[in-house]
């Protein structure tokens, strides 16, 4: 009976979260879809048409790839350079910093954003895509440092001090030794970051001023009127669009992803 339970309650998780999924595939290649789309016989690739454009969607896509990328990029360089000590060095203050860490962790980016557009304001900031990306790597941080830092526990410091022996500094050791050997959770941490900040709405809708600069996830309101009509079929063939490079990227490393750190032999011999 407990199994059976478990099943049905991961069926109905399953249902809610595929319906919506399904509402938005139906829409996309509906002529004249609404918001309750039903299958039916018609079809057609006219939504996708209608959004097809640089202005729409090409230029929004192109954006939200070089925030995301530039943001999960500058985050795993930082991560890896400050988890490197933290998990190598016994600092005095290590624990306190790590609970600082995860105490940031859970601060919203809503309590922070209105002195960080008075902080852009004041420096002539306002509409520099990267100055936002680099507040948005410095918000990524703190989890991205804590993921990191986990990683790089599981290498063996014995693994490095063959590589000290041999003549190598720290920054040899970390790119040369720890870094090809916790390349899955390097990948891991700058996935999640690039994920996150694909879907981020509010930063780049309050510190981005020009319309040429936003990313797709801003440029989604535009589906809407001031009306409050809604173009349901554009929109999903929109949100079709928008979602398939982050499906695409999580689908390419998801083998790559599967593989653990076998360490097991590295430090015989």
């Amino acid at each position: 009976m407990g199994r059976l339970a478990a099943r049905i309650a991961l069926l109905v998780v399953a249902v809610s979260f595929a319906a919506p999924f399904l509402w938005v595939v139906i829409a996309s290649v509906q002529p004249g879809a609404g918001l309750s789309a039903q299958p039916t016989g018609e079809f057609s690739l006219g939504n996708f048409q209608a959004v097809l454009t640089w202005e729409t969607t090409i230029l929004p896509v192109i954006n939200s790839i070089v925030i995301s990328a530039g943001t999960a990029l500058i985050t795993v360089l930082v991560a890896a350079l400050a988890a490197y000590p933290l998990s190598r060095y016994e600092l005095r203050y290590k624990r306190s910093f790590m609970l600082t860490l995860l105490f940031t962790t859970g601060l919203p980016l809503t309590a922070i954003i209105v002195p960080v557009y008075s902080m852009f304001y004041r420096f002539n900031l306002y509409g520099s895509v990267p100055a936002m990306v680099l507040f948005l790597a410095a918000s990524a941080l703190p989890f991205a440092i804590w993921l990191m830092k986990n990683f790089m526990d599981g290498v063996p410091v014995g693994l490095e001090e063959a590589a000290w022996v041999d003549g190598a500094g720290w920054v040899q050791s970390l790119v040369r030794v720890v870094g090809p050997l916790m390349a899955p959770g390097i990948a891991v941490v700058g996935i999640f970051v690039f994920v996150g900040q694909w879907g981020n709405f509010f930063a780049p809708f309050v510190l981005l001023d020009e319309s040429e600069e936003a990313p797709a996830a801003v440029t989604i309101y535009t589906f809407f009127s001031q009306y409050g009509q809604v173009a349901y079929g554009e929109l999903a063939a929109f949100s079709i669009i928008y979602t398939a490079p982050a499906v695409v990227l999580y689908v390419a490393v998801n083998k790559y992803l599967a593989g653990t750190f076998n360490l097991g032999g590295a430090v015989k011999g």
